[in-house]
């Protein structure tokens, strides 16, 4: 027989085999023709399949739309108090990656109430209400750009910012009829993600200014700080007639939200005068001059020259004149020292020892606590 004949015999039989082998396959495996974006039936139209093969293929496809309409457990199956406890219990890249998952998912991880308690755990010992203020005046500034720039972003907030684009992409079916969700500016975890990367530097308070220059020991002063992930540390600007302007590389342990809404360069309003007594705690304002900002300053109420320090006999609180200790300083020194009016008490001091301004007493341990962390290894001339 020729050769021609063979095939002519041999072709529907091979061909009809070869095809429901090739059906089946691709079915399982996929293959790697979906590479090429080749549509399933366009291949076994073109080598005229025989009946058998259409059905085999008819089925294949019913099959596969009925498992595409069975849909599969969720996490959004879950009962909405359990999906809050999951949620509430993922880190802020944990959120992030959850938010990935589907536009529904991405609307609760964004909502502020998650990411209010992951603020409030990091930043919430150094962001006061003058911060917050801050930012309310930064949103309508803000630019999406600028806080999508990873270009300098590496470690933690690089990644976090990676995994939670401020415009997400939603699924095909759900873009060609909707815009896509922006991440909104005002909302808790913009300004978490905008604390992270740097991008916004909020108001705060350095204890021991200029790495505890001898010069600002015990003192607590105003300045603008930024963040950097990489090194888990700290920038302050200071004032600008500050003696040094930017300091680099401050921890945590070094920073404080500001205790009073009080300008730096005002003031303070003291309500406490009349109840100051020996052995409190209180910070007072200080500045070197008219022309720098005040600084808050730790000192200890003492007693009059004449007075035993005797409980019983005392009568220093009784007394129109206030004595201020600061001990961290020799005794003898002139910074060791002073005296305010308890009736008419307003900024005093000349341009050698400086001016001193107002008075907030310490009520609270864990402040008290502070200073005493920060106490000099040895005292002060």
């Amino acid at each position: 027989m020729s050769t021609e004949g063979r095939m002519l015999l041999l072709g529907p039989r091979f061909w009809g085999d070869f095809s429901s082998f090739f059906v089946s396959w691709f079915n399982k495996g996929r293959l790697v023709v979906s590479l090429f974006q080749v549509p399933m039936k366009m291949p076994l139209k073109k080598v005229s399949l025989g009946s058998r093969v259409q059905e085999i293929v008819e089925e294949e496809e019913e099959e596969e739309e009925e498992n595409e309409e069975k849909e599969e457990p969720s996490l959004l199956d879950l009962p909405e108090l359990a999906l809050e406890c999951i949620l509430e219990r993922l880190s802020p890249a944990g959120l992030c990656s959850m938010a990935g998952v589907c536009s529904s998912l991405r609307d609760k991880c964004r909502s502020d109430h998650l990411w209010e308690r992951h603020l409030t755990q990091k930043w919430g010992r150094v962001i006061g209400e003058s911060a917050h203020k801050e930012w309310q005046w930064h949103i309508p500034s803000s630019r999406r750009p600028s806080l999508l720039d990873r270009r300098n972003q590496k470690g933690f907030i690089g990644s976090l910012i990676s995994t939670w684009p401020f415009c997400w992409f939603k699924p095909k079916c759900e873009s060609r009829r909707k815009p896509t969700t922006c991440l909104p500016v005002d909302s808790i975890m913009a300004l978490y993600l905008s604390l992270e990367s740097g991008k916004f530097s909020f108001p705060a308070q350095v204890y021991n200014r200029e790495n505890g220059h001898v010069g600002f020991m015990l003192s607590c002063y105003d300045a603008q700080l930024s963040y950097d992930s990489k090194t888990d540390k700290f920038q302050a600007r200071y004032p600008p007639f500050a003696r040094q302007t930017i300091e680099q590389s401050i921890h945590w342990e070094r920073l404080r939200a500001p205790p009073v809404d009080t300008p730096a360069h005002v003031l303070h309003a003291t309500d406490c005068l009349n109840d100051l007594k020996p052995g409190d705690h209180i910070e007072i304002q200080w500045r070197r001059s008219k022309e720098f900002h005040y600084g808050w300053w730790y000192a200890v109420v003492g007693h009059q020259e004449l007075c035993d320090g005797n409980e019983n006999r005392c009568r220093c609180q009784h007394n129109d004149a206030v004595v201020l200790e600061f001990s961290q300083y020799t005794p003898g020194s002139r910074w060791r020292q002073t005296m305010i009016s308890r009736k008419d008490h307003r900024e005093v001091g000349n341009e050698a020892d400086g001016f001193y301004g107002g008075i907030r007493k310490l009520y609270k341990a864990e402040e008290i606590s502070k200073w005493k962390q920060l106490w000099p290894n040895q005292i002060i001339d």
